[in-house]
């Protein structure tokens, strides 16, 4: 451990051989892998979903991969002081793929538009397919090119995380690949470099992972895998105590708060990201819930985040401006992005 300016930087170096017995494929039920102190820069990285077994197109993850051991997470993390009620900070410093390629497959089973485990059909599942999608850090693009045509085309790099979360309430272990109000897998485009994330601690040291790199990922995920790639990832973590509950995981970025639901149905996600943006507000600007609820009903945008894991997830969108002057958790958001540019600025 290092220090640069007023904060300490942890460097946490992942195996990214894939020594499969020291991979973390749950939220909970693992011991620490380190220590940080509140306000700490975490420099670390993380391996993508397959955990570096895809290669090429002819791979194919039911060859390659056990099912069961899907989104190997970096973590968990013990965080001094954090106890059950206060609020852990995650903010984004910096994410950046590690390496120039990332990989999109379709997987049996799996995906939002064929039959699945809890949408039985008794029809073949969709073909199984990889693609292998070049990275161009410098140009800041992502080159999608079609298996079965000549088609190429050059989309924009907008790397994010898919698992962002801490350790369930009650001791519980939950799969990397479900979300929850614990936060876990909810593959939303919004968690990516610049932005916030609040969670509410469960258990003593909050136990934070992450993972799931994507190079980018369309709203809804919708064939169930993303453009996949380790990362590079600076972060600021910090203890939040005496603020009200965060009982489903927030993000904040420079122009918007969000909140996020996660569940089935589809429909139920909606519900708990709308309730929460309206509890939020109220949080904010001390109207009433039936007032909030009306601003909320006039302001709200509602991105899905997938419609692809055990659950899925959808956040409520509200922009800054339209609440002038609110100063979410003391100005956390602010503050550690401070902290952040700081570190990234004395690392060059």
């Amino acid at each position: 451990m290092s220090s640069s300016g007023n904060a300490s930087v942890f460097k946490y170096e992942m195996d990214h051989e894939g020594d499969v017995s020291r991979l973390v494929y749950t939220f909970g039920g693992v011991e620490a892998r380190a220590t940080l102190s509140p306000g700490s820069v975490l420099d670390t990285s993380s391996l993508d979903c397959f955990a570096g077994k895809i290669h090429s197109v002819h791979d194919r993850v039911s060859q390659v991969c056990d099912p069961r051991y899907l989104n190997p997470q970096t973590g968990p993390f013990y965080v001094e002081g954090a106890m059950p009620g206060d609020v852990l900070a995650v903010h984004f410093a910096s994410i950046e793929p590690r390496y120039a390629l990332g990989f999109s497959t379709t997987v049996p089973l799996f995906g939002a538009l064929t039959a699945n485990g809890f949408t039985q059909m008794l029809h073949a599942p969709l073909p199984e397919m990889t693609w292998v999608y070049g990275i161009d850090k410098e140009a800041r693009t992502v080159r999608y090119e079609a298996r079965e045509s000549d088609a190429v085309y050059t989309l924009p790099l907008d790397p994010m995380h898919g698992t962002v979360g801490v350790a369930p309430a009650l001791s519980e272990a939950r799969s990397a690949l479900t979300p929850g109000d614990w936060g876990g897998n909810m593959d939303t485009p919004e968690m990516r470099s610049g932005v916030t994330c609040y969670l509410g601690v469960n258990v003593e040291g909050a136990l934070f992972s992450f993972g799931d790199g994507h190079a980018r990922q369309g709203e809804g995920e919708t064939c169930g895998v993303a453009v996949e790639t380790a990362m590079d990832t600076v972060m600021v973590i910090d203890v939040i105590k005496n603020v009200p509950p965060v009982l489903w995981p927030r993000i904040e970025s420079d122009d918007e708060i969000m909140t996020t639901g996660s569940t089935k149905p589809l429909e139920d996600a909606f519900r708990i990201s709308h309730a929460q943006m309206v509890h939020w507000v109220v949080e904010l600007t001390g109207l009433s819930v039936m007032d909030a609820y009306q601003f909320v009903s006039q302001t709200a945008e509602t991105p899905i985040a997938n419609v692809v894991d055990t659950n899925y997830t959808v956040v409520a969108k509200l922009k800054k401006e339209y609440l002038p002057g609110i100063d979410p958790l003391g100005g956390a958001h602010q503050r550690l992005k401070a902290i952040g540019k700081s570190h990234l600025t004395t690392r060059r």
